[in-house]
């Protein structure tokens, strides 16, 4: 009975998984540590300029919460009225797990392509038989080919990694104004893996010649049939930073958790041009319904049109603005 109950749980929890704030500031003691620095010093006789009477405040009530809370699992873990002492542990396991491996999650195309460089590097230096170089050949092969229809982490990462550092070997007139010396190629991929994130790491380092070698573009459904719809490759650069922001998930944040003072659960996509699946939407908002208890709405673009999804806990209702 447990062990079901646990089940059904992390199924409904599952889904939202992905959407913490791992860049939010911490509460109480480790808040003022973090802002103590940034404080500014009280000057001399500071407190005589202050001399004019100012207007008392007037009250006004707060939002709740005061601002969009992008930390969507750490709302519903403070403030949901349905979930159990033991149910709110999970959640806080299951958090602070995700807040660990986020960064892991912002450098994939990073991760993969560095393990991949290295990978091959590493093993044409070791004295290998001739069938254990034709097994390691087949592995990296079928590891690092390309896609027609999606990115290969490995594979572009790879060539990024590889691109810039034959472009920093053999700098051309441009690097070289810039102050970049012939043979800096692996000092600057390192510095790059220190630096950069998936999103910065495209945007910097994905070139105009790399798109054309590659023959990157995008793609779209005509009629019952995919088609490539741009190869521009600045177009395609900007799709693929956008598909790495907030770490490729969508950006949800909770814009009003008293709900036409309901205690219902109002939560917003912040919409950068992809839609969300609308079957996958309407499949997961009631499991957003059973950790909060109450109906909840979720506003996004559908068509172009600002809709909202509401679960009242026994159907889903949709309503173009």
């Amino acid at each position: 009975m447990a062990k079901k109950k646990l089940r059904h749980f992390l199924m409904r929890f599952l889904p939202f998984q992905e959407h913490v704030d791992p860049y939010r500031l911490p509460k109480g003691e480790e808040r003022e540590k973090v802002l103590k620095p940034m404080q500014k010093k009280s000057e001399p006789y500071e407190d005589l300029w202050e001399t004019e009477t100012k207007e008392p405040v007037k009250k006004v009530k707060k939002k709740f919460p005061e601002k969009p809370e992008k930390d969507l699992l750490l709302f519903i873990e403070e403030h949901s009225t349905e979930l159990e002492d033991w149910q709110r542990d999970i959640l806080t396991m299951m958090r602070e797990e995700m807040l660990y491996f986020w960064p892991q999650m912002e450098t994939k195309i990073m991760n993969e392509g560095w393990a991949s460089f290295w990978h091959a590097r590493i093993m044409r230096e070791v004295d290998l038989s001739f069938a254990e170089t034709i097994e390691f050949a087949k592995l990296n092969a079928s590891v690092v080919v390309p896609s027609k229809t999606t990115i290969n982490p490995y594979y572009l990462g790879l060539k990024i990694f590889e691109d810039i550092e034959e472009r920093y070997d053999n700098p051309n007139d441009e690097l070289k104004q810039l102050g970049i010396k012939q043979g800096s190629g692996r000092a600057k991929i390192f510095e790059v893996r220190e630096l950069e994130s998936d999103a910065s790491f495209l945007r910097n380092y994905l070139t105009k010649d790399l798109v054309e070698r590659e023959d990157l573009y995008l793609f779209g459904k005509k009629g019952n049939q995919y088609e490539i719809t741009d190869k521009s490759w600045e177009h395609v650069r900007d799709e693929l930073v956008a598909s790495r922001v907030n770490g490729g998930f969508p950006y949800l944040t909770v814009t009003d958790g008293n709900y036409l003072r309901a205690g219902e659960l109002y939560v917003t996509h912040q919409f950068e041009g992809i839609e969300l699946d609308v079957k996958e939407l309407e499949k997961t908002i009631p499991y957003m319904y059973h950790l909060w208890g109450r109906p909840v709405h979720l506003e996004t673009v559908c068509a172009g049109k600002i809709t909202v999804f509401t679960y009242d806990g026994r159907r889903i209702h949709r309503k173009t603005k």
